[in-house]
């Protein structure tokens, strides 16, 4: 019925979290959005790139961020998807990597903007489906 549940019943917690106040002082920060395709392009996290959950490829992302100490953030709709791929980059020597506890439906709850594919501010997010978009409150759903 939250967000907290959802996150306690599907994660383990094997990529540490970092909750949406705490991500506004973690500096330098690369910011991977963990989502399909079709998501990303509704709105994102300023400057995330994008690296998709079915078709993610560790290989790809190794040539595309060579530098394993750095500080990484991961998303998706709430924090499950991208606790998976996290867990790929943890396991491929990405020791920085933080999970956004929530995703981005806490982030856009808590009132901070998302982006459309035009470097935009929008109210739009892509809800994921009914049972997950009961968790997105403060925006604009999209499914």
């Amino acid at each position: 019925s939250s967000i907290d549940e959802a996150l306690d019943r599907y994660n383990d917690g094997s990529v540490p979290y970092i909750t949406v106040t705490d991500m506004q002082n973690f500096q330098n920060k690369i910011i991977l959005d963990a989502r399909e395709w079709e998501e990303f392009n509704v709105s994102h996290l300023k400057n995330a790139i994008w690296v998709g959950y079915d078709d993610f490829n560790i290989s790809e992302m190794e040539n595309k961020l060579p530098d394993k100490n750095a500080a990484i953030v991961i998303y998706c709709s709430i924090g499950v998807r991208s606790e998976n791929i996290g867990e790929e980059l943890l396991e491929s020597g990405y020791s920085h990597t933080k999970n956004l506890y929530g995703g981005i439906f806490e982030w856009t709850n808590q009132g901070y903007p998302v982006y459309n594919t035009k470097g935009e501010k929008t109210k739009k997010v892509h809800a994921y489906g009914k049972l997950w978009g009961k968790f997105l409150t403060k925006a604009e759903k999209v499914y």
